[in-house]
């Protein structure tokens, strides 16, 4: 087959949830004999990179402005792919399916992937958010499948729209942990088990600052911790700045920008505890991620979390919207390192057993498969 994926920055993936989803299915559909292009944007993938590991890279236009940037992209790509012999283009994300009526008419098979309800997300204006809303229905009703990456999802859709959506969650790599060589030790000071860990993209919907407060509410019992926090802006740049006022006078409070390769590897493997407090998530490859590192999470009460997580089983729940459970429940498993005791090996298990990358592959596979 023929695939082309619209609607992403970028790959290879640096940050951003959507990226790591789309660079894994990508190259694992190339070694399974499908000639997959992924559409790119120059300021996130090289623009002297036109191929990665099978899978042919395709530069369009954009204008790279909070509000433009993925719209324009999603058009120039649109009309790029009108014109090439796919048998499949597939949509990632709500914005971009404005656009996806163009292959229909050119009788395209068109496949949308919806990793969020992002109307919702904190850093868009009420403009943005009337737009975005409006694109729920391009995406229900335009394409011939909609696939979705939560439980929540899926019951969100349906019901709205009556519109049947395929489930196939997110996956995850199951890695082998890897000790501090001394890049996390020299950079910031970590000597593992001494921090807690955030990582992702700082949004408003997670909640980073409810945890800066939250951690330095706990000085006086949490001195030996630091708090690193592991991302960076996405068009969000007056609430990094507004986090990093928050975090000033708290030495213990560490930034590192977005993080990649080994040195991510190492904050995940040599973590105390994972938390994830935001009020808003599609399925958050992070949180797959830490799992699979056998490291224990902390995460709001929200629907698509507890897909993942069984309180006290693979992870801990705080109530979403009690900035006081929050806390409580963060002292509490501070206090007492015994209850993080086996729940590593639990939340690992999970998502060995049910967000397998190649069984991922293969249900993207199957979809596609039927409509041709």
């Amino acid at each position: 087959m023929k695939i082309a994926y619209i609607g992403q920055k970028g790959i290879p993936a640096t940050f951003g949830g959507i990226e790591f989803h789309i660079d894994e299915l990508s190259r694992r559909l190339v070694k399974r004999g499908h000639r997959v292009d992924v559409y790119v944007r120059d300021w996130y993938t090289n623009k002297n990179l036109r191929q990665y590991q099978g899978v042919k890279l395709i530069h369009t236009p954009t204008i790279k402005t909070k509000h433009l940037d993925a719209f324009i992209h999603s058009l120039t790509s649109s009309l790029h792919s009108i014109f090439q012999d796919y048998d499949i283009i597939h949509y990632h994300a709500l914005g971009p399916t404005v656009f996806c009526w163009l292959p229909k008419i050119f009788r395209r098979k068109v496949v949308v992937t919806l990793h969020g309800l992002d109307w919702e997300r904190g850093k868009w204006g009420i403009f943005a958010k009337t737009f975005l809303k409006f694109t729920e229905r391009t995406a229900t009703y335009i394409p011939d499948e909609i696939i979705v990456v939560s439980k929540a999802q899926k019951e969100y859709f349906e019901s709205k729209y009556g519109r049947e959506c395929i489930y196939i969650p997110n996956g995850v790599n199951i890695p082998q942990a890897k000790p501090t060589s001394g890049i996390i030790r020299e950079k910031f000071g970590l000597n593992g088990e001494d921090y807690l860990l955030w990582m992702g993209r700082l949004t408003p919907e997670k909640r980073v600052d409810w945890l800066i407060k939250a951690f330095k509410e706990m000085k006086s019992r949490a001195t030996d911790l630091k708090l690193v926090i592991a991302g960076g802006s996405s068009a969000t740049d007056k609430y990094v700045r507004k986090l990093k006022e928050l975090a000033r006078d708290d030495e213990r409070i560490i930034f590192t920008g977005y993080v990649v390769g080994q040195q991510k590897e190492e904050l995940f493997s040599n973590a105390r505890l994972f938390v994830l407090p935001s009020y808003l998530e599609g399925l958050p490859v992070a949180l797959l991620e830490a799992m699979s590192y056998r490291l224990p999470c902390l995460v709001s009460d929200i629907p698509p979390h507890r897909e993942v997580i069984s309180e006290g089983v693979e992870g801990f729940l705080f109530q979403s919207n009690d900035f006081s459970d929050f806390v409580r429940k963060l002292r509490e498993l501070l206090e007492n390192p015994k209850r993080l005791k086996d729940i590593g090996e639990n939340a690992r298990r999970k998502v060995e057993r049910e967000y397998n990358w190649e069984e991922v592959v293969r249900k993207t596979e199957k979809v596609y498969k039927n409509l041709i």
